[in-house]
Parts: structure tokens; C-alpha cells; sequence
């Protein structure tokens, strides 16, 4: 058995032959692992070089479909098992709440309850509620859920009209600067800068802007872009608040970190402090949402603002086919600018399967009858309809192929459209169990059954659900798709959990409901694009792959063009196995056949010619570690291991005894001359900088110093607390001060 904190070398049979369905894949309710080495079963040498590289900073650059969430996750609980990490020390921020509740219950399945997985508006808007008494006072205002009303009546107010698509466009202007910390004065030059197209003339763009500030502040109500910048103001502004959060949150993860935006990363940094742990996942060609203010540069120069990071490169594909994997490599081959000098080349690492299918239709009706028609036919050859997807540009393109499916009796659901805990006959559905739950022993329905699965399906059946589905789709059968969701789910849950009650699977119910972490619905899945990032299934078909669409029209400039290419290759790896792409000639039937084939897949297609470009250099996968001592860092700090106190041997938990390597009881070997002189050292410094005396150092870092009296910078750096920053600007002072030397007496010798 190897010592805590170091893991014990991988079994090549449990990750090569054992992980492809691991990596990607796992049962609903899997059992917790019995140890912190049993987190790391079933991990690759690069995912487990993730998992026990607890010390920061560290970047991990994962290709799709490589297990980066179960790298991350498995680090998590790993530090946590080994007693490395504190549960309530680690913030993990992502994205969507579909992802953190996703991370939540990974978490909890590995033993790690307690870790706050949240989006970082979520995280955001949590410590301004709190904090908001004591930094501002008063209650908070209101949270706006949309902005298009305000925006409308900002409009009226300017006497400025907008249609409804202009109301869409000018609004995300108006989320775009606020994330790029852009105020409504320096919008045209930032704007211009940024080389976006604006809906209105740039100076009309800042006059709505400004109004709808006005229009807020009047109404004392906040946006979502708002959580993020009065938070930001309030740990900038009070450093109190914020060494307070500092001291709650110790260990920080982000995942999709190529879509930070400044704002986001600016909120980071204050969570931060000077500290640098750190670990950060990301893939700079999925980078998708420039548009919203994201830039993959934040990981891109990661390794520039962190010299010591260790590096982790995952290439290895657990979800696609190798003949899937050569295409999407192949998208990227002749990518062009920085996040392409950055890609990675998959290998894939499951079985052959079939080739992409590549069709070309006379019009768009036809190719939706036609991707129909082929999913008619994988459905009755046995494929589940929730594992088959349509893919598309633009959410105008679904219409069409909606039509089609309910033509040939397919069931379809819209992803983006109405979240599943929000449907009307979900929530029907969970007042009924509820009850049920509740007063049991008084219902009939209940009298002959027994098992949860059977208590389940006998509750809703009083809601409309059969054993059969109803016939052909519409309302009717969407009805049935969600009862039967839920169906599916208790039985999963009880086979999984046996002895689960039915309160049990209410409360799994309320706990998805609040992460929004829907069970699968029974239906071919249609989403655009952007909407399909994070999502996989076994079979995808890619359509209206052609130019105008793919790129889309409006993309103009370089860097536009590259980000729809990247678009089309987030699409081609959300597929498993069967990969269908098309386009169509005309728009209409009897329409000019104007139209020719994405230009993304030249080269690609069978029949098709590259067109010249620069073939970038790939990424392999791997692990880069950093150079101590590297110019512009802190000595790189050697891998954390269970704190314990340096007198009487006990483990510590509380940050502040980790600080002083020692409990609060133990007696202390502290230099109290030395301690006092740092203390005079310390007023003079904060009275010359006008900030508060702890934001130097804290009097528990002072201790610190003064019980190791540290002989050069190396040892200074050992010490919590002492950051890059702080070890730049101080670090002379206090090791003269050390060496008992005067300032006067340090500076002659330099």
C-alpha cells in the first residue's frame, strides 16, 4: 500500500482495456470507492497525473472527448480521500448548472460531498447576498432573470425604435461590455477595437447602454453581469470581505476555462489572492462564445502568468471512433491562428467503426425527409431515439427538420427549449409523488405493489403514463416522454439502491430538480450547435453543412471564420459512432442550386480537393512540468501531503493552524523579538501604502515568519501566505529583518 499522497502505479488493464467505457460512461448510481487509491482506479497516466497533482498551479488541456471531467472530478476527490484537500476548502467553477450539478453528483458518488461545485454566477451571487449587509447595507435589489424589457423601455426612453431582433442584438451588446468591463462612454473605441459589427450606429449602441443603467438604477433591480462586477467591486474594495472568502475557499478549479471572459478571470483573481492554488481545464479549439466577450487567451498564456505550472495534455478519445477522431483531426489540420498553434490530435482509442456518411440533397425539405427517413430506419434497427441528435447553425434551421421527424413518426425533443424540472406534467408528476411519499398507506393505486419501480409506475399512471407510448408525436407523446423519464429513472434508482423508498427518490428528484440534472428523455435530440457543447450520442447528424451556413454568412473577419470552423468541429466530436453529414443546394424545392459544400470540408469529403493553408503543429498528449525558480515566479513548492502539527503530530484542518504548522494548544518557538520588529516593520509599511496593516501580512503569516525565521527567499516562499507578489515587494525587508539586520544596514550592502 503506497504512502498518503502517493498514488500507487496504474495497472495497464485497468485503463487501457477497462477505461473506454469508464472514462465516458459510468452507471447512474455506481458505489463510492472504498479508498483514496481506489479513486484512482480505471485512470490513464495522463488523467491520473491530473488526479494527484494537487499542488498549484496546474493546466490541463484536454481535447474532447479525453474524460477531463472525470480527471478533474477524481482530483477533487482524491486530495479529499487522502485527507489532502478540506471538503469545504474547494470551489470548482463551470459554466452551466447542467455541468456543476453533473460535478456535484460525481463528487458525491466518489465519496467528496461537501465540495461547492457552482457556475461562477452562482458562486458570485451567493457571497453578495451575504455580504451585501456588511459591505453595502440595506437589502439587495432584485435580480433581473431577462434584460430584453429593460432594454425596451431604455429604447423608448431614448426615443430610439428596435424591432424584436434588434431588442436581441443590442442586448448582447450590452452583456458584452459589461463582461469586458467596457462602461458606456468607451463602448465605440472598445467595440472598434474588438472589431465587432454593431446593430445600431456604436454611438446610438452607448446612449441605450447608458439608458438601460439609468433604467435599473431607477427601479433598483441588478443583471446577471451585474452579480459578477458588484462582487468584484466589493473584494477589491473591501479587503476584509474578501480575506474572509480567501479564507473559506483554498482550493479553486475551473473547467471550459477558454471561455472565461475578463471579467470572470478578474473575479478569479481576487478569489485567488496570492495564492496559486490553482487548476484550470480547457481546450483552446472549443472555444465557441467569443461572441459573449470568452477568449481562450486566459489559457493560452497561462503557462506565461504561471512559469511553474505543471502542464497535462489529454489526448486520448474514449468517446469516438477512430474514423470519427481522423475527421475532426482533420478539421483542424489547416486551422489557422494562435489557438490552433495550441491543438491537440486526438487518438482515438475505441474500436473501428463506420466512415462519416457525407450526403448532398436538392433542397432543404429534402434533406430533412432524407436524415428523417435514415433515423426511422436506426430506430427500428434497435438504436435508442435519446442517443441520436440533429445538429444545426442557427435555431431558424429546426423547423424543418421538426416537421420531417413528425412526419415519419419520430419523437423529438428541443434542446434549449423548455427545461425538463419546468415542464407541466414533470411537476404534476412530482406533487404526485410527493404525496404519495407522504400518505402511501391511504392510497389504492398502492395497495398491490411493492417494489419502488412498481410504486412509481402505478402513481403515474393517475398522470397519463402507459406501458405503451401513444401514437405519433405532438404534445401528447412529449407528455408521455417525460412521465417515462422519470419511469426509467426510479428504476435505475432502485436497482442502484436497494431498500430505496419512495421518499428517497423524491428527494433524488428535488436535489436533480435544484442542478437541473434531467433524467434522458425518450427522443431524437435537435440543438444548434452552440447549444450541443458538452453533450455527446451515438449517432449525430451534422446538416445545412454548407457555405452561408457553415461559416455562417456574417463571418467575415479571420478570426470569425476560425471560430466557425471550430463550431463545426464541436459538433463532429459530439458523435460516438455514426456520423451523417449534409447540405443541401437550394433553399426550397425548385430553388436555384447555388450552394456548395462548406468549404471546412474540403479535403475531407471523398471527391474534394484541400484548399492551401498552413497545417499547424499538433499537440501531443503528455505532462509538462514547471522549472523551479523560474524568472517571474515563486519557488515552486513541493507537492502538499496531509498538514500535520509540527509539536504534537495531529492533522490540521483549520487554516489558520496550517499557516503556523501547529495547533492553537501546542506551545509555540516563536521568536517574540523578531515578531515584534515584524510588527513595527509592518504598521510602517501599510502607513506609507494606506492600506490596512493586515494587507501586508497577516498577523498569522507573521508568526509564521517569525517562529521559522526563514534564511532566503526559498524558505520565505515555504511560508502560507507569502505570494509571488508579496515576496517581490517584501521579501528583502523581511529577510534583513530575519538576519537581524536594519533596512538601513540591507540597502548599503545592495
Amino acid at each position: 500500500m503506497p504512502a498518503c499522497g502517493q498514488p500507487a502505479q496504474p495497472s495497464r488493464a485497468t485503463w487501457q482495456h477497462g477505461c473506454v467505457t469508464a472514462a465516458t460512461h459510468s452507471t447512474l448510481f455506481p458505489q463510492a470507492p472504498d479508498s483514496a487509491d481506489a479513486v484512482l482506479e480505471g485512470l490513464d497516466p495522463e488523467q491520473r497525473e491530473v488526479a494527484t497533482a494537487l499542488h498549484g498551479p496546474v493546466c490541463v488541456l484536454a481535447g474532447a472527448g479525453t474524460g477531463k471531467t472525470r480527471a478533474i472530478t477524481h482530483r477533487i476527490a482524491y486530495g479529499v480521500r487522502a485527507g489532502i484537500l478540506h471538503p469545504s476548502s474547494v470551489l470548482a467553477v463551470t459554466f452551466t448548472n447542467r455541468a456543476a450539478g453533473e460535478m456535484r453528483g460525481r463528487l458525491r458518488q466518489l465519496g467528496a460531498a461537501g465540495v461547492q461545485a457552482r457556475t461562477f454566477h452562482s458562486a458570485a451571487l451567493r457571497q453578495l447576498q451575504y455580504f451585501w449587509p456588511k459591505a453595502i447595507g440595506g437589502s439587495m435589489p432584485r435580480l433581473v432573470d431577462r434584460k430584453i424589457q429593460l432594454v425596451a423601455d431604455a429604447a423608448a426612453a431614448c426615443r430610439i425604435r428596435l424591432d424584436r431582433g434588434e431588442l436581441r442584438d443590442v442586448t448582447a451588446e450590452i452583456e458584452w461590455s459589461k463582461v469586458t468591463q467596457t462602461v458606456p462612454a468607451d463602448y465605440a473605441p472598445a467595440a472598434a477595437k474588438a472589431g465587432r459589427e454593431s446593430p445600431r450606429a456604436p454611438a446610438e449602441i452607448a446612449q441605450l447602454y447608458a439608458a438601460y443603467e439609468d433604467v435599473k438604477r431607477e427601479r433598483s433591480v441588478i443583471d446577471f453581469e451585474d452579480v459578477l462586477l458588484l462582487t468584484v467591486a466589493v473584494l477589491q474594495d473591501r479587503h476584509d470581505i474578501a480575506e474572509q472568502i480567501r479564507a473559506q475557499y483554498q482550493h479553486f478549479v475551473v473547467d471550459e476555462y477558454q471561455d472565461v471572459s475578463p471579467l470572470q478571470q478578474r473575479l478569479l483573481e481576487l478569489w485567488l489572492g496570492e495564492r496559486d492554488s490553482l487548476c484550470v481545464v480547457g481546450d483552446a479549439s472549443q472555444t465557441i462564445y467569443s461572441f459573449t466577450g470568452a477568449t481562450p487567451d486566459h489559457l493560452l498564456d497561462f503557462r506565461t502568468r504561471h512559469p511553474g505550472a505543471t502542464v497535462v495534455k489529454l489526448v486520448r478519445d474514449y468517446r469516438s471512433t477512430p474514423q470519427v477522431v481522423h475527421l475532426a483531426n482533420g478539421l483542424l489540420a489547416q486551422a489557422r491562428g494562435r489557438a490552433a498553434d495550441h491543438r491537440l490530435e486526438l487518438v482515438s482509442q475505441r474500436p473501428a467503426g463506420p466512415e462519416p456518411v457525407y450526403a448532398e440533397y436538392t433542397d432543404e425539405p429534402a434533406e430533412a425527409e432524407g436524415a428523417a427517413r435514415r433515423i426511422r430506419e436506426l430506430i427500428d434497427s434497435g438504436v435508442p431515439a435519446s442517443e441520436i441528435a440533429i445538429l444545426f447553425r442557427t435555431n431558424a434551421q429546426s423547423e424543418t427538420y421538426e416537421q420531417a421527424l413528425a412526419d415519419a413518426a419520430v419523437p423529438y425533443q428541443l434542446r434549449g427549449a423548455e427545461r425538463f424540472f419546468d415542464r407541466p406534467e414533470v411537476r404534476k408528476a412530482g406533487i404526485a409523488l410527493r404525496g404519495a411519499a407522504r400518505f402511501g398507506g391511504n392510497d389504492s393505486l398502492l395497495d398491490d405493489v411493492v417494489d419502488l419501480p412498481s410504486q412509481v409506475r402505478a402513481v403515474l399512471s393517475g398522470e397519463g403514463w402507459t406501458t405503451q407510448p401513444p401514437a405519433g408525436s405532438g404534445a401528447v407523446r412529449e407528455r408521455w416522454e417525460s412521465l417515462a423519464a422519470l419511469v426509467n429513472l426510479a428504476q435505475d434508482f432502485a436497482a442502484a439502491k436497494p431498500g430505496a423508498t419512495l421518499a428517497d427518490l423524491v428527494a433524488e428528484l428535488d436535489e436533480r430538480a435544484n442542478a437541473q440534472h434531467a433524467p434522458t428523455v425518450q427522443g431524437v435530440t435537435l440543438a444548434s450547435l452552440h447549444s450541443a457543447k458538452g453533450l455527446e450520442w451515438d449517432v449525430v447528424f451534422l446538416v445545412g453543412v454548407a457555405e452561408g451556413m457553415m461559416p455562417i454568412t456574417y463571418a467575415k473577419t479571420d478570426e470569425q471564420i476560425e471560430e466557425e470552423r471550430r463550431l463545426l468541429y464541436v459538433g463532429v466530436t459530439r458523435a460516438r459512432e455514426h456520423l451523417h453529414v449534409s447540405w443541401a443546394l437550394s433553399r426550397s424545392p425548385g430553388g436555384r442550386a447555388s450552394r456548395r459544400p462548406s468549404r471546412f470540408l474540403d479535403g475531407l469529403r471523398p471527391g474534394s480537393t484541400a484548399t492551401t493553408g498552413r497545417t499547424s503543429a499538433a499537440g501531443a498528449g503528455g505532462i509538462e512540468r514547471g522549472i523551479p525558480g523560474t524568472r517571474g515566479s515563486a519557488p515552486r513548492r513541493a507537492q502538499r501531503v496531509p498538514a500535520r502539527c509540527r509539536v504534537c503530530g495531529r492533522t490540521l484542518t483549520d487554516p489558520g493552524e496550517m499557516k503556523l504548522m501547529r495547533c492553537d494548544g501546542c506551545p509555540s518557538d516563536m521568536n517574540e523579538g523578531l515578531y515584534e520588529r515584524l510588527r513595527e516593520w509592518r504598521a510602517d509599511q501599510a502607513r506609507g501604502s494606506g492600506q490596512p496593516a493586515f494587507c501586508v501580512f497577516t498577523d498569522r503569516t507573521l508568526m509564521a515568519i517569525a517562529e521559522s525565521a526563514p534564511d532566503d527567499e526559498r524558505e520565505l516562499a515555504r511560508i502560507p501566505g507569502v505570494g509571488m507578489r508579496k515576496l517581490t515587494r517584501y521579501g528583502a525587508d523581511v529577510l534583513a529583518i530575519c538576519a537581524g539586520q536594519s533596512l538601513a544596514e540591507s540597502t548599503d550592502q545592495d
